[in-house]
């Protein structure tokens, strides 16, 4: 069907042992070499070497740009986020609604779980690729409610067991005593609101969660929250926290921990003050840094638009370039030379220094012998070809490894969260001075002396 298609709306002219030919294509000359899923690559470095024939991975192009651009972009903008959130903060993927459809959708939740978010509330992604999952409640089911007379069922047994206890009448009873611990009017609590926790505290009594700015988080979310967590926990249960959508996320999390501080204190609950405090509304990485600069008791972040749609730098610009056939190494001529192309086929080293930091990758033709520990090397880094640097490592990591082979894939790949967890670890590696994210010093990556030739005299020979 394929063949016959490319029939209609090929010329007329085209030779039929050309369609004849397409039929037979398959993969078993296609070599596949590639940098681990989930390491940290660097520009210019091929991270995806294909060998085969020519009409065979020509067509691989498009596909293959496809499949690792936006996956590397998400990656990429999520580790940004986990950079900046630092190492306790939870992340929570949420960009079903914003994302470039179903597709996009989820390899966003796939591909920003690799780059450091802890879940998703995508649950298809979840069903699909095991990653946790995670959500809170609506503002919609929280304005749903008018009164406590629509909660049905109202009643729920102690945790430790014993006869079911009207959950709504506890809860207006402890309202009144936290009211008065905050000097805020119980009047000004929404009723509604109220009623909604109550209903999803009774149904859900070991998660429960609130949703505190539907209307007034000081005067009537936060009471409200307080009031059913309390009667939860006079019945043996443990909220498990409570989210903010709108206004100055930063200061509004440090006066609703003092009221949880203050709650657990004066009723005697101790877990009452770490109850976790989950945020969202378009956050970005400013949000980030401003939470970092004013401080915060933000337990876990929520981001959609601005993880999934990469704002900054909508595409990554991978390309796919050719530097050999049938063994003659071939070069891409421009004025710009970060557009030239580095000929031949190359292998990938990793140079480390002895505090075990990456300190530069660096590419050699294929034939050449690998680099060694403690070895002195005469390198030419990329932007400063006309010199010659001097290099020791105390380690050297080749990168590629052999996945694709005769048709056939010949490396285990690993698991989501082994890639997850290598993407974390390439990550802690790099020095802080290449890794923070404004005005980083720039990774150099190198050729070998045998390559800069070879680039020379294709360039001088052109």
């Amino acid at each position: 069907a394929d063949v016959a298609y490319l029939r209609s709306v090929l010329p007329s002219t085209t030779d039929d042992a050309f369609f004849d030919y397409l039929a037979t294509l398959d993969a078993s000359e296609v070599t596949v070499t590639a940098i681990p899923e989930g390491s940290v690559v660097f520009p210019r470095v091929p991270f995806l070497q294909v060998k085969g024939p020519l009409l065979v991975v020509q067509l691989l192009e498009t596909t293959l740009l496809c499949l690792v651009n936006y996956a590397s972009l998400v990656a990429t903008n999520a580790a940004r986020f986990r950079l900046l959130a630092g190492p306790d903060v939870k992340l929570m993927e949420m960009g079903l609604r914003r994302a470039q459809g179903p597709d996009g959708a989820l390899s966003a939740s796939k591909y920003s779980y690799i780059g450091g978010f802890d879940c998703t509330s995508n649950i298809l992604a979840g069903k699909l690729y095991g990653i946790p999952v995670r959500g809170t409640i609506a503002h919609s089911f929280v304005m749903s409610f008018r009164g406590l007379e629509e909660v049905q069922p109202r009643e729920l047994p102690p945790q430790a067991g014993g006869d079911p206890v009207d959950l709504a009448g506890l809860a207006v009873s402890w309202l009144q005593r936290v009211c008065d611990l905050l000097q805020t009017p119980p009047g000004k609590a929404n009723e509604g609101e109220l009623a909604a926790f109550v209903s999803y505290a009774v149904t859900f009594p070991c998660d429960f969660q609130g949703l505190l700015d539907t209307y007034c988080v000081r005067r009537s979310g936060l009471p409200n929250f307080c009031a059913v967590a309390l009667a939860l926990n006079q019945l043996g249960y443990q909220a498990i926290g409570v989210r903010l959508d709108s206004g100055d996320l930063a200061q509004q999390s440090k006066e609703i921990r003092e009221v949880f501080r203050a709650c657990g204190a004066h009723f005697q609950v101790p877990w009452f003050g770490t109850i976790p405090i989950a945020v969202s509304n378009d956050i970005s990485e400013q949000s980030l840094e401003e939470f970092r600069r004013e401080g915060s008791e933000i337990d876990m972040i929520g981001i959609g638009t601005n993880l999934v749609t990469c704002p900054l730098q909508p595409s990554l610009g991978c390309v796919y370039k050719l530097v050999e056939v049938n063994g003659s190494p071939c070069l891409k001529l421009t004025e710009d030379e970060e557009k030239m192309t580095i000929p031949g086929m190359k292998t990938i080293y990793r140079l480390y220094d002895a505090t075990g930091h990456p300190f530069m990758d660096l590419m050699a033709l294929e034939e050449e012998p690998s680099p060694s520990a403690g070895q002195e090397l005469g390198i030419r880094v990329l932007g400063q070809l006309g010199e010659t640097t001097k290099v020791i490592p105390s380690t050297v990591e080749p990168l590629h490894r052999t996945y694709f082979r005769d048709g056939q894939v010949c490396e285990p790949l690993p698991s989501l969260p082994e890639v997850r967890t290598h993407a974390q670890l390439s990550l802690n590696l790099l020095s802080p001075a290449h890794r923070r994210l404004h005005e980083p010093q720039p990774y150099p990556v190198a050729v070998t002396e045998r390559l800069h030739r070879l680039f020379l005299e294709l360039r001088q020979g052109s």
